[in-house]
């Protein structure tokens, strides 16, 4: 008897187990479309990308398909309230290094008037909403998983980033070289042919810090490479716990930042030319330039008075190129111009040696106080926000600092 009741017991909780395998593989076939889904649905995906590609960047690319627009209707309906995308499209994979508001061909599409000499043409310029794309960027064909930090500070996949000819170009300052399916990068640069990490420790050597550690005993936090290349000088500095910010414009070195952020190194696009870099003043203890090529003494020095808004008081500017120690008549000439600017905004030289010379900024605004009443660059306006970042224009002027500033300054580095 007690046997009987024991397999008829059996036997329902088998049936009950049935019946909810059914209904979760019911709802899979409900949900996905397809019990085990198709079997083409990453070729699927990236064909409904590229139909997709057609249809919201029509526009974009001069196309007046009729078929388009009635693809969009049925797709996304015909109301602006109506346009909620059920998921975003891969984009063709000929757009897999878009960015969509640092894009040349659309800046020569719309024949912007930009000033070159201003170095416009490598600021943000997004089109407009019609214009705009609304799919994923494609990794390159070939793509793998990256290798993870920190030996990707050394080397990353080439398949990552499809580009080459910086090695070649590059091949006699050790910025990089390609070895078989691996990019190495033995961590030179344009002026630190022998290493980031022996630069660095040049540098910390020359301001006399603690064991050459450039982190000062962890006063010097932050950094600003303007013009980092392939950003070895950022990469090499996180193990000295310092975190730095690399920058590049997309020029015709555009893959550089590209290298950068593949290798784990915080990076951007960017450059100095008409608006304010996106921080608020204060934001670094360092900015860095090693051969950056930047005209520092265009526009009453609106580009170093960007620095010396974004470096906290008593902050460094390093600055290694031909200028600091070249002897030629134009070389001379720019230092001695370059000179008497920063002295005028009242840094001083903390160090000079070799091929690279440091200042350093006030810590109080004693110096701006002392000047004479029509010295140039002149203070900022009291209404002008040094915080003020995004699309705003550099000023050429002085920021001094507020009490409350310099005293915070004061306690949180023990100057």
């Amino acid at each position: 008897m007690s046997r009987g009741r024991s397999e008829e017991s059996q036997k329902k909780r088998l049936v009950a187990s049935v019946c909810a395998v059914a209904l979760f593989l019911g709802f899979l076939y409900v949900y996905n479309g397809s019990l085990f889904g198709s079997r083409n649905s990453g070729s699927s995906a990236l064909d409904y990308g590229s139909r997709s590609l057609k249809r919201l960047g029509a526009s974009y690319l001069g196309s007046d398909d009729t078929d388009t627009k009635q693809d969009l209707s049925s797709t996304f309906g015909d109301g602006d309230d109506d346009i909620i995308p059920k998921s975003f499209p891969v984009c063709d994979d000929s757009h897999s290094e878009l960015i969509p508001c640092l894009d040349r061909h659309f800046i020569y599409q719309m024949r912007l008037k930009l000033d070159l000499s201003l170095m416009e043409h490598y600021e943000r310029h997004c089109p407009p909403q019609e214009r705009r794309f609304n799919c994923l960027i494609p990794p390159p064909p070939g793509y793998k998983v990256p290798i993870k930090w920190p030996q990707s500070r050394d080397e990353v996949w080439k398949a990552n980033i499809p580009h080459t000819h910086l090695a070649h170009e590059k091949s006699d300052q050790n910025w990089m070289i390609v070895k078989g399916q691996k990019i190495v990068f033995p961590g030179g640069g344009t002026h630190f042919h022998h290493g980031a990490d022996k630069y660095i420790a040049h540098m910390a050597n020359m301001l006399n810090f603690t064991n050459n550690k450039l982190n000062n005993d962890g006063n010097l936090r932050t950094v600003l490479d303007v013009g980092c290349g392939v950003a070895s000088f950022g990469g090499y500095l996180l193990g000295s716990n310092i975190i730095a910010m690399s920058l590049a414009p997309n020029d015709v070195h555009q893959n550089q930042i590209q290298f950068a952020l593949e290798r784990g190194i915080p990076a951007y696009l960017a450059v100095l030319g008409t608006k304010r870099l996106p921080y608020p003043s204060r934001s670094f203890e360092l900015a860095h330039c090693s051969r950056c090529r930047i005209d520092w003494l265009q526009r009453d020095g609106i580009l170093l008075l960007e620095l010396d808004r974004l470096l906290r008081p008593g902050g460094y500017f390093a600055y290694s190129s031909p200028e600091a120690y070249a002897q030629d008549e134009e070389d001379l000439r720019i230092w001695r111009e370059m000179s008497a600017l920063v002295g005028r905004m009242c840094w001083r030289i903390a160090a000079k040696k070799d091929q690279t010379v440091i200042w350093q900024k006030p810590l109080t605004n004693d110096c701006y106080m002392e000047r004479e009443a029509d010295t140039q660059p002149p203070l900022c306006q009291s209404d002008d926000d040094p915080n003020a970042v995004w699309g705003v224009n550099m000023e050429a002027c002085i920021t001094p600092y507020s009490e409350r500033e310099y005293l915070f300054f004061l306690m949180r580095f023990r100057i």
